[in-house]
């Protein structure tokens, strides 16, 4: 079975466009903020923090199902749908007031900001992923 990071995320009055919806490029910061506190706060409290080093995205993906208005925050869930040696492949569900809205998919890559290049995941950060990708 595949565990599911869940975060709730606040919209803001600034995520609103001119037809009182969520605007299509928000829904990118809405999973941002979640995805952040998948890998920032989420990861700390299982004592890693290599992430904060670096990752970056090579690629979102998203399908937008019905418009989200502002309220009540969205619930954000996440998995890992594919698990490689220098990338993983973060799936989101975004509902909103319990239906789904959103569906999404933003290709991570590890990177060494110091460095400046890629890297691969380190066994630590594939040992906090693969509860998240259904992985024993």
């Amino acid at each position: 079975m595949t565990e599911r990071f869940i975060y709730d995320v606040s919209v803001r009055w600034s995520d609103m466009d001119a037809y009182g919806h969520v605007n299509n490029a928000r829904f990118l910061t809405l999973y941002e903020e979640a995805r952040v506190a998948m890998f920032f706060i989420g990861a700390r409290e299982r004592g890693l923090g290599s992430f904060e080093e670096g990752i970056v995205i090579a690629r979102h993906e998203i399908d937008y199902l019905r418009p989200v208005d502002f309220g009540e925050p969205v619930r954000i869930e996440m998995w890992i749908s594919e698990l490689r040696t220098a990338a993983f492949t973060v799936s989101y569900e975004l509902f909103d007031d319990g239906v789904l809205a959103s569906r999404a998919k933003s290709v991570c890559v590890p990177y060494n900001l110091a460095a400046g290049h890629p890297r691969r995941l380190t066994p630590e950060e594939r040992d906090f992923l693969k509860p998240y990708a259904g992985v024993a």
